[in-house]
């Protein structure tokens, strides 16, 4: 839990931001989680009577923090996914504050109530305890949600299969876990080099008694054509059904194209993102760790070059068969339909205050 005592809104921020810039919270799990609960905070504890003062003010706080974490994608989706939280709840307190609707009502009269835009100026009884519950399913839903995504393991993999993944994963490691439970298979793991995440991938499933070989990232072409799948695991997916994801892994995705390999994406809800980029807009797409595990800093060849070392590969939505997110399977083309119910429109950029 968050520590709130006696500290400002503004301390809190500063706080927030600092953990994540010195990478306290690795985890996206742990940061969607402590994202949520200071927003909690925030709406408890500001002074407002009508939901667009809340609106504001939160995304006030949230533009400050997007600012400041221009790469952190998952804190936007979660901040936003708040915000719309609190306009579905303040649109169904609005309507059951009102005269019940008859019941032979016209289907006309129905669907054209539905074009009403909300008055977010209205003061709503009892809005923040509502919030609050509905905030409360918010959690669990992020807490539950690798469960969710192993559930429908056995959907997907069948016995004697051939698997290939990238780095780790944690929704990866789950899935293949629960399926290991009732089939037997093969995984084969990218290195992922040159942070070598695979490796401890493999040794968690080899502890399992899943059958695991390492392989270096250079000869993933050439086992490609012995895979029936590709399971990867994702750092965001962009608004087009493009993924930000493991260095390495576009790749990966090329060499399924090109032998007809299915690439299946685990992807909880939360990682769902409102923004559009390419591969090409590095700056604000990518950041870039240290070259010492491609170049060792002794060697005199270093300071005659510039080396750099990405942490995340761009994958276009062709390259991706199936989402599996904890609400179902999903296809690339079907993600556009996914943002429209979860995040308001409105809320796709925080600088703007609604009025």
């Amino acid at each position: 839990m968050l520590d709130v005592d006696g500290e400002t809104h503004e301390m809190l921020l500063d706080n927030y931001i600092s953990n994540l810039k010195r990478k306290k919270w690795e985890n996206n799990y742990v940061i969607a989680e402590k994202t949520v609960q200071l927003f909690r905070h925030f709406i408890d504890t500001i002074q407002w009577s009508t939901t667009i003062e809340l609106l504001n003010q939160l995304r006030e706080y949230g533009f400050k923090i997007t600012s400041a974490l221009p790469l952190q994608f998952i804190v936007g989706n979660i901040i936003r996914r708040i915000l719309n939280i609190i306009r579905e709840e303040h649109t169904a307190a609005r309507k059951s504050s009102e005269e019940e609707i008859d019941v032979q009502e016209s289907l006309h009269k129905i669907v054209t109530s539905e074009d009403d835009v909300d008055d977010y100026n209205s003061i709503v009884p009892e809005l923040k305890l509502s919030i609050f519950e509905h905030l409360d399913e918010f959690q669990i839903e992020i807490e539950s949600s690798n469960e969710d995504i192993s559930k429908q393991a056995l959907e997907h993999i069948h016995s004697n299969e051939i698997i290939l993944t990238v780095g780790k994963s944690s929704e990866v490691e789950m899935f293949l876990k629960e399926a290991a439970k009732d089939r037997t298979f093969e995984v084969f793991i990218t290195e992922c080099s040159p942070l070598n995440h695979g490796r401890q991938l493999a040794l968690n499933l080899s502890k399992h008694k899943i059958q695991s070989t390492l392989i270096p990232d250079s000869t993933m072409f050439g086992i490609m054509s012995r895979v029936n799948k590709v399971i990867i695991g994702v750092d965001s997916v962009m608004a087009n059904g493009g993924l930000r994801t493991f260095n390495g892994c576009h790749a990966v995705a090329l060499a399924a194209a090109h032998y007809s390999v299915p690439v299946i994406v685990l992807a909880p809800m939360y990682k769902l993102s409102s923004r559009y980029l390419s591969s090409y807009n590095q700056d604000a797409f990518n950041e870039f760790v240290s070259p010492d595990g491609v170049l060792n800093y002794s060697d005199s060849v270093v300071s005659k070059v510039d080396v750099y070392n990405p942490t995340y590969d761009y994958v276009p939505p062709e390259n991706v068969t199936l989402f599996i997110s904890n609400n179902g399977g999903h296809s690339p083309s079907y993600v556009y339909r996914l943002l429209s119910e979860i995040y308001h429109p409105l809320d796709y950029d925080l600088s703007v205050h609604n009025k």
